[in-house]
């Protein structure tokens, strides 16, 4: 029995052992999975990106927009196939869009690091090409050309892409695409949807720029910046020696040479519990290239243009909780861009409609305003333009609210400039827009000055939280200062015939119905 039982022992001594070997060999039990955490640093929606220090935040929305009696997705028919009011001239236009935006916020030793970017995806309905042949269409167009991908009827599904904003912000300093220093808080939109307001600088899209911004504390801050000029700010260096295309003929070619400075900003800005004022100044500079095209020609000097704003919100007025009135005003010289901004379409009128002139096929608007005019052999002679835009928005309700809105500018050419439109004698003889003077035209006022007034009103109502229907109809008038009939060469792009047509004053509408689901 010894001898079993000795067996026995020793036999579960070599298994004990065994057993802790290959327990041994076992593999290490695997961490438990790191969820994403809530980053309450920065406000509700951050989350901290797994196995950094970085906090980030997704956001965006999904927007339908039916624009009626427009041609564009942003403003009225004031030129081109809009401006036609003709066959060429659409009922309707049509865009949905999704917006993606991801923002990052990291803490250091310096402050906070954050990074921004936002894009948009859009398909816009199909517009008449100015410049097509008749009958045809493009999808989504930019300007005059399609998108790429987006000009037949096969491709329509791709859409174009938008780069709203995409910048850094460190220690004090933004360097990127960001909106302008300029531009008031509400940009172009007081208390509309409506892209076209004008008596104001507003740069929806952002701006490349380097920026400082000081805090001094109590709501007051101070902005420097220097910000590209090209993209959103050049309103037109125009060669009157030159002879430009269609009915801007008149107006000369647009002669830039190459940018060689940037825009120069600076801002004032105070926010308090019951509102906010704001002071922004702005020096722009008109660099042309050669009169005549080469190096031997000449050129005119540069000239420096600048402009002012000052802006005011107040919030919370008696009328009721939450309702605001927001108001600014602007001047500017040589400087257009920052009154009429580069989504209003005001800078640029040719607008047609009916006459009641004997002999006349119909009426025709002028209303064109570039940073500056030059002819062979002289200088630059900057363009003047001051403005307002302001509007009321009332809530009814948590779901309901209604805005009333309006704007008006006024483009002012110089002695100068006038004389070299419309001629020593102000009657177009001798000036570029001599170039409509034809034996059956009766011009009794040459005058390239004018104003743009509009006013609007919209109405939002939103039934659940992030969700917002609203209409917003806005009413344009062209008030100029061309008077008597000329003799109109025509367009066969957007089908108007070579005629005699009279100089008068211009008005469209546009509503815009929108849906919009933010998240």
């Amino acid at each position: 029995m010894k001898i079993v039982k000795g067996l026995l022992l020793g036999s579960a001594a070599v298994l004990a052992a065994s057993s802790g070997a290959m327990a041994a060999d076992l593999p290490v039990k695997a961490k438990a999975v790191e969820y994403v955490k809530v980053c309450s640093l920065y406000g509700p929606g951050f989350y901290f990106i797994p196995g950094t220090d970085t906090c980030i935040k997704l956001g965006g929305y999904l927007r339908v927009d039916v624009l009626a009696n427009t041609n564009s997705d942003h403003t009225g028919n004031y030129a081109g196939a809009g401006g036609a009011q003709n066959r060429f001239t659409n009922g309707y236009t049509w865009r949905s869009r999704e917006d993606l935006n991801v923002d990052t916020r990291t803490a250091t030793e310096y402050g906070v690091v954050r990074t921004f970017f936002d894009a948009t995806f859009s398909w816009t309905s199909d517009s008449y090409g100015a410049g097509a042949a008749a009958g045809s269409t493009v999808y989504s167009p930019i300007g005059t050309s399609a998108a790429p991908n987006n000009a037949s009827s096969g491709g329509v599904a791709a859409g174009t892409v938008g780069v709203y904003y995409a910048f850094i912000q460190f220690a004090g300093f933004t360097m990127g695409k960001a909106v302008s220093q300029f531009s008031a808080p509400w940009a172009n939109y007081p208390g509309n949807n409506f892209d076209g307001l004008v008596g104001g600088g507003g740069t929806i899209t952002g701006v490349n720029q380097f920026t400082y911004t000081a805090q001094f504390g109590n709501g007051v801050s101070l902005a420097l910046s220097a910000q590209d000029q090209s993209a959103y700010y050049q309103a037109g260096v125009q060669n009157l020696g030159v002879q430009g295309t269609g009915a801007l003929g008149p107006y000369g070619a647009s002669d830039y040479a190459g940018t060689i400075a940037p825009d120069l900003v600076a801002s004032l800005r105070v926010d308090q519990a019951w509102g906010l004022f704001q002071a922004s100044f702005a020096a722009h500079n008109n660099h042309a290239a050669y009169y005549g095209g080469t190096e031997v020609t000449g050129h005119p000097d540069d000239k420096w243009g600048w402009a002012g704003q000052l802006a005011l919100s107040i919030k919370n007025i008696p009328t009721g909780p939450g309702d605001t009135i927001n108001v600014q005003g602007v001047y500017t010289n040589g400087a257009t861009r920052y009154n009429i901004q580069d989504l209003s379409g005001a800078g640029a009128f040719t607008s047609f409609g009916n006459t009641s002139v004997p002999g006349a096929y119909q009426s025709i608007g002028f209303g064109i305003a570039p940073d500056s005019v030059f002819v062979s052999g002289g200088s630059q002679q900057l363009i003047t333009t001051y403005g307002v835009r302001g509007a009321y928005v009332h809530n009814w309700n948590p779901y309901w609210n209604t805005s009333v809105y309006g704007a008006w500018a006024q483009v002012n050419y110089n002695g100068t400039a006038k004389s070299y439109i419309c001629g020593p004698g102000g009657t177009g003889v001798g000036g570029s827009f001599g170039v409509l003077i034809g034996a059956t035209s009766n011009l009794t006022s040459c005058n390239p000055d004018y104003s743009v007034a509009q006013i609007g009103t919209q109405t939002q109502w939103t039934p659940v939280k992030n969700l917002t229907f609203s209409a917003d109809f806005t009413y344009t008038h062209l008030d100029q200062n061309y008077a008597g009939t000329i003799s109109y060469p025509g367009s066969a792009a957007i089908g108007k015939p070579a005629a005699v047509y009279s100089l008068s004053n211009q008005d469209t509408y546009m509503l815009l119905l929108r849906a919009q689901r933010n998240w």
